[in-house]
């Protein structure tokens, strides 16, 4: 048995914080400076984790090891259950053509390049994010918006921008479900409380995506569509979060907001339309150097011509299913029935105790195999193989070709997630939020920007908070705070993060062909994440302070 402790080094919670701090430093290093692959940057943090743990915290290594290895159990099911389920759908999307439809159809709602921008990369970006996040919306909107005929530089700007109002709830809201885990706080307390914090980015990302389009005669021309669009996905985001669900939150938000918005289009369009004569060069493959004109000639005709009321309706089927299948899965009886087949156990070996002698609740291992959200998207995904009449042999081999495309993220997220559950039972993070919590009142503004540096290292809402999600509830705990805002500011703050982190710079670059020139993006978006950060850290000090009715249980 190990009895957590909290203080090692010579009882002074600073000297144990200088080596509990040991793992992350070591990650943000090889990730930030000296620009290691996630993967194995993940995996030297979590070696420097069980070190320290053992060294510095005198946790048995048999303990530190087995704590390891439950979080990498949890970081395959159910986390990467849901991505894998979530791609696998849209990647059979692809393969069918459905996905090249659904496009097209986006590209014929508005020939104004500021409407498209706000459709495109706001609204269905939300979408992609919603379904299967991890870099998927930045390179899926980037292309689309190079498509629509962008210049490069300024489509991966705006998919990078528009990718963070829904990141919190991303992935069938994995990144709730992580969180709620980790801190042990309800799932559904966590996610209408980011439900009270992000609704507000969704309010200004449109007028921001119009102004990168075209500065203030944008903003003058184009702010009903930025304004409809926005205030419905905040206002959906509010309801879904608090009375529907926090895994479709993402999903039904941006379909109310394209639907607004095409209503909008209906009575109204930009005095003078900013439009271009048409598509430009699309890229050979994500990130080519090159362009095949015989292929860019087939797609821009297809682009011209009309697919017909029914292809564009089984485009939107699997976003169909999706909610069908989700708000089933909440009606009352069936949601028992789902819950009541939870196999809870204790993580065979590890035993461990807080300083009071009570067993750490994480050391239980729920198999929620039903309920998932994974086990309900892979349900989704064998509905619409049946109803876009997809082949199961293709339907197989697409699922083969997602495994290999997602093989170095499985890596990363099992890594990850094992540090973290070495950090939390051996104490180290517990540590880090006690000397936090040092701040007091005031770390309510700190928490956003904790979130922030999280996701702008990582790449992940996800990452990030199975790093500080324990972290915030030690700190709010100890400075007197509500645990449940500042876990939630953690998700929030973190959001604005993924515009300039790496991988995701990397992966906008790579998606317009930019490769080696994401400085460029970065000077392009680094502003706009501090501002909106700002804004956020200011949002949480007020909910801490004067707004603590925005608090989720006041």
């Amino acid at each position: 048995m190990y009895t957590q402790v909290f203080d090692p080094v010579g009882d002074s919670l600073l000297a144990s914080a200088i080596f509990a701090a040991l793992p992350l430093l070591t990650l943000f290093i090889l990730l930030g400076a000296l620009k290691v692959q996630a993967r194995f940057a993940a995996l030297a943090a979590l070696l420097v984790a069980i070190l320290v743990a053992i060294i510095v915290y005198s946790m048995p290594v048999d303990q530190a090891l087995l704590a390891g290895t439950e979080g990498a159990a949890f970081g395959f099911f159910p986390i990467l259950w849901i991505v894998i389920a979530a791609i696998w759908v849209y990647n059979m999307t692809e393969e069918s053509g459905h996905f090249a439809v659904l496009r097209r159809t986006f590209g014929r709602l508005s020939s104004d390049q500021r409407v498209q921008a706000v459709i495109v990369a706001f609204a269905f970006g939300a979408l992609i994010e919603g379904l299967a996040g991890f870099g998927a919306p930045v390179a899926i909107t980037a292309i689309m918006l190079v498509g629509l005929g962008f210049k490069p530089g300024k489509a991966a700007a705006l998919a990078l921008i528009g990718n963070t109002a829904p990141v919190a709830f991303g992935s069938i809201a994995v990144p709730i479900t992580t969180l709620a885990t980790i801190t042990e706080l309800p799932k559904d307390d966590l996610g209408a409380q980011v439900g009270l914090q992000t609704p507000f980015l969704a309010l200004f990302v449109p007028f921001i995506l119009v102004f990168v389009v075209d500065g203030r005669r944008g903003l003058r021309e184009c702010w009903p569509a930025a304004l409809v669009g926005g205030v419905t996905f905040a206002l959906m985001q509010f309801i879904c979060s608090h009375y529907i669900s926090v895994e479709l939150t993402d999903i039904i938000a941006s379909l109310a907001s394209t639907g607004a918005l095409l209503l909008l289009l209906r009575v109204w369009a930009p005095g003078e339309p900013l439009e271009v004569s048409g598509a430009g060069p699309r890229p050979r493959i994500a990130g080519a150097a090159a362009t095949d004109t015989a292929f860019e000639q087939a797609v821009s005709r297809k682009d011209r011509e009309h697919d017909s009321g029914r292809e564009v309706f089984e485009s939107l089927v699997p976003y169909i299913i999706i909610v069908a299948v989700f708000a089933i899965a909440q009606i009352g009886p069936i949601k028992t029935a789902l819950t009541d087949t939870i196999v809870t156990f204790k993580w065979p070996g590890l035993d461990v105790v807080n300083p009071d002698g009570e067993v750490v609740s994480s050391t239980t291992f729920n198999l929620n195999y039903l309920p998932t959200s994974g086990t309900l998207m892979f349900i989704c995904g064998f509905l619409t193989m049946l109803a876009l009449r997809i082949k199961p042999s293709t339907a197989l081999r697409v699922l083969g070709s997602t495994l290999r495309q997602l093989a170095p993220a499985i890596v990363t997220v099992m890594a990850v997630l094992a540090l973290a559950y070495v950090m939390n039972l051996s104490g180290q993070t517990v540590t880090l939020g006690l000397w936090l919590a040092g701040a007091g009142g005031f770390f309510a503004f700190l928490s956003p920007i904790v979130g922030w540096l999280g996701v702008a290292v990582t790449g992940s809402d996800t990452s990030s908070n199975a790093l500080f999600g324990a972290l915030q509830v030690a700190a709010a705990k100890d400075a007197g705070i509500d645990p449940t805002l500042l876990a939630a500011a953690n998700s929030s703050g973190g959001v604005l993060g993924k515009m300039i982190s790496p991988q995701n710079l990397a992966i906008g670059a790579a998606a317009v062909g930019m490769a080696g020139r994401e400085g460029d993006l970065f000077r392009r978006v680094v502003g706009w994440s501090i501002v909106m950060l700002l804004g956020m850290a200011v949002l949480v000090y007020l909910q801490s302070t004067a707004l603590d009715f925005m608090i989720v249980g006041n």
